[in-house]
């Protein structure tokens, strides 16, 4: 009998053994619904950030596996997502894109002490609140917004500009910071309205503007609505500049534009596809037939700096792995990047992009 319960109990240690050396980490995006593109990169980026970690044997000697939960880009169904990863146990979450669906989520994963590191929210308010456990591979938008506004008032200072918001946390924040800076350069914009997201026609908001004379107008929002707008102008041989900000990093808006996209233009960050520390990474989603643009290699780096963090503090535990991301520097596919006591990048990098030929590159 004492051999039957000694076999039984090492049976069950080792289960639970094997149980704890798998280290969840979390997913959410929108990976259903008219942002799914942007899902569908962050999804990616961390797929393979997490098979490249275990292919070198996993964090800690532990494997890592990945679990999605889709926010759809809404701060209800966020919430929802992100208490569906916190009792599933993740330790980390690699999200959210919008800020709409990061800021609230922010809340579940302190509460929890779930770490979170956003590839994609750029609205400052993310990382303002002060939650510890807050961290974002990508900059703020009262960064961009100063470089649109000062590209806006350099290029445009005589002409009838617009700003335009769809009324998110994101497309408001950037479209507002933007006005700011623009307005400290002297500058006064004769538009600014707030447009309704996701519909299937702009062209009595494009006939407004064509009406008032607008020669530039500047769109905080996401690809698809000002892929239409640009559709729009264009079908009326209305030849308005369209600028916007990060949310144009994506192939679709090519694909809803049409030859209508050619001369956008846009701020990202640099394009991490081009560093020399993403090429054998670029060439291995190449060759999958994915093109990893926008918040691809983003989600990707979040993962990177995360296991490196955890791996210089020698522990998963929730403090120690904030005070690593602190206190260290990451070498991603990003580069070298660092993090501030608020848990943004300690440096921004956004450039200016344009679309030519259904792809988007540096303004010359």
């Amino acid at each position: 009998m004492h051999r039957i319960i000694a076999i039984v109990i090492l049976v069950l240690a080792a289960v639970f053994s094997s149980a704890r050396a798998e280290v969840l980490i979390g997913v959410s995006s929108a990976l259903t619904g008219r942002l799914a593109w942007f899902g569908e990169q962050g999804q990616r980026g961390a797929e393979m950030a997490v098979a490249d970690i275990n292919a070198t044997g996993g964090v800690l000697g532990q494997q890592m596996r990945l679990i999605m939960a889709d926010d759809f880009c809404d701060p209800e169904q966020a919430v929802a997502a992100a208490q569906k990863l916190v009792g599933d146990g993740v330790v980390l979450v690699v999200g959210h894109y919008c800020s709409g669906a990061s800021i609230p989520a922010s809340k579940v994963y302190e509460a929890a002490g779930v770490l979170q590191i956003s590839p994609g929210s750029t609205n400052p308010l993310l990382t303002e609140q002060g939650r510890a456990n807050v961290f974002r591979v990508i900059g703020r938008d009262d960064t961009q917004g100063i470089v649109a506004g000062n590209y806006l008032a350099e290029n445009w200072s005589d002409k009838r500009i617009a700003i335009l918001h769809d009324g998110t946390t994101y497309g408001r924040g950037l479209a507002d910071e933007t006005r700011k800076q623009l307005n400290k350069r002297g500058v006064v914009e004769a538009i600014y309205e707030e447009y309704t997201p996701a519909k299937s026609d702009y062209s009595a908001e494009i006939a407004s503007l064509k009406a008032a004379n607008i020669a530039v107008a500047y769109v905080g929002g996401y690809h698809a609505e000002v892929a239409l707008m640009v559709r729009a102008a264009r079908d009326r041989s209305y030849t308005v500049q369209l600028v916007s900000g990060d949310g144009m990093a994506t192939e679709e808006f090519a694909l809803i534009a049409g030859p209508a996209a050619e001369g956008t233009i846009f701020t990202f960050p640099a394009d991490a596809r081009r560093n020399p520390e993403a090429a054998s990474v670029v060439e291995r989603f190449r060759a999958e037939n994915f093109e990893p643009a926008g918040y691809t290699l983003f989600s990707y780096a979040a993962v990177q700096a995360w296991s490196q963090a955890v791996e210089k503090a020698g522990s998963l535990k929730l403090q120690a792995v904030i005070a690593s991301l602190r206190g260290n520097q990451f070498d991603t596919v990003l580069g070298r990047i660092d993090f501030d006591d608020k848990g943004d990048l300690t440096t921004q990098n956004w450039v200016w992009y344009v679309w030519r030929g259904g792809e988007y590159v540096p303004v010359e």
